[in-house]
């Protein structure tokens, strides 16, 4: 009964925010389930186009990632890098890619897309840039408002650095506190309100199932 419960609101939620995202000029897609996903994404992204993406926990756990090392597609992958310099070089060629990839942190109820970067390599190549952006994100990132989602990227942040084998205070006590610590990823806070100025350039697949943190 649970699942059934957690199925029905999550699909009711991806209906009603489908529709406030579409008024905001972003493409969506609603899936349910990972084959779906990766049915969706290789129906948008035609072979042979050069991709990149930004970190991201969805990505891995969702088999994206594996698709995109297929060899269907010219693949900046930044994971390949064998120095720091060489990392910056894949990270600046993904603003000219055809399609970039993300998740992103939070979703508010009415549509807008949240995110916090440590870098800032993923939120500039989502503002500007890539000719297309796709973001994955499970409806279980929506909150009320961006005050909301603050609140949740307190939550998971602590979760992304400890996963990410980062020294900062929070993987020590298990919550967020404002450091000033030089591995603290909590340095860029993002709100996405529309694609007005080139409507469904970024293009958002939600999934009814969760995935990422």
């Amino acid at each position: 009964m649970r699942a059934e419960l957690y199925n029905w609101r999550y699909e009711s939620l991806a209906e009603q925010l489908s529709k406030e995202m579409k008024k905001r000029y972003f493409e969506v897609f609603v899936v349910h389930s990972k084959e779906e996903l990766l049915e969706t994404v290789k129906s948008i992204i035609p072979e042979g186009v050069s991709v990149s993406n930004g970190g991201s926990l969805t990505l891995t756990e969702t088999g994206i990632l594996d698709l995109l090392r297929s060899g269907n597609y010219v693949y900046y992958d930044r994971a390949s890098a064998q120095t720091s310099q060489e990392r910056k070089e894949i990270e600046l060629k993904s603003f000219t890619v055809d399609y970039y990839l993300s998740s992103a942190n939070a979703i508010t109820s009415d549509g807008k897309l949240v995110f916090l970067d440590g870098n800032g390599n993923r939120v500039a190549a989502i503002l500007y840039g890539p000719k297309n952006v796709v973001i994955i994100a499970s409806v279980n990132k929506v909150v009320d408002d961006v005050e909301n989602a603050r609140r949740r990227l307190q939550f998971i942040s602590p979760m992304n650095s400890k996963r990410l084998n980062l020294e900062t205070p929070c993987t020590k006590i298990g919550y967020c506190v404002d450091c000033n610590n030089n591995q603290r990823i909590c340095n860029y806070f993002v709100t996405v309100e529309s694609s007005a100025r080139q409507p469904g350039r970024i293009k958002v697949i939600l999934t009814t199932f969760e995935s990422g943190l």
